[in-house]
């Protein structure tokens, strides 16, 4: 969500400036009545949708009939086809889980669909979208904008989005919390301390 709030109001490039000594270059927009899509109604695509609700967006779901379903129930719309759900969302948020059958899930036409005001966000994995599509689809100005936080190889600092000025890209930050860190820790301890006492837990 801190993606999108920045991509919309270009808050980086505007904090950047002002220490150089700049004011006000740009022109943001705001989320109240824009359309937010999101792709896939999991836990986390849950989460990003009541925000938008709480901002006053219109949102709405695809992915497959089990999340579209639950979104329903929710109270959430759910978009009439795939091409509608790229080409009228003002804002795509991506939630989906990486494997064999979604890799590559979305292409550059799904992309293309787009406007030219219209904003991508990726923070589940980069391998969801087809390689090259995203670069050549900013390029080519549909969608307009782009807010990654994960890339195909990792460190990214060669990725060619770091050099795109309609790209704000984030070094795969989205996990990277003290709070979660310190439950990944204390779940490792704790498998630690009950495999020693003979009681071994989350076994694989």
């Amino acid at each position: 969500w801190a993606l999108i709030l920045a991509s919309r109001r270009h808050i980086v490039a505007e904090a950047n400036r002002l220490k150089q000594g700049l004011w006000q270059g740009s022109l943001g927009q705001k989320l109240q009545g824009h359309r937010l899509g999101i792709w896939s109604y999991g836990r986390i695509g849950e989460q990003v949708a009541r925000y938008g609700r709480a901002f006053g967006m219109n949102v709405w779901v695809w992915g497959r009939s089990g999340s579209t379903d639950k979104a329903r129930s929710d109270g959430f719309e759910v978009a009439s086809s795939r091409e509608d759900f790229f080409a009228q969302s003002d804002i795509v948020s991506l939630h989906i889980r990486l494997n064999d059958e979604t890799q590559g899930i979305v292409k550059e036409a799904d992309l293309a669909r787009m406007g030219a005001h219209a904003l991508i966000v990726n923070t589940s994995r980069a391998e969801l979208i087809e390689t090259g599509a995203l670069q050549n689809a900013l390029a080519n100005g549909a969608p307009g904008f782009a807010a990654v936080d994960v890339y195909e190889e990792e460190p990214a600092t060669a990725s060619p989005l770091l050099d795109m000025p309609n790209v704000l890209c984030t070094p795969h930050l989205g996990y990277v919390e003290r709070d979660n860190y310190e439950s990944y820790f204390a779940t490792a301890f704790d498998n630690i301390n009950h495999f020693f006492a003979g009681e071994p837990t989350n076994l694989v």
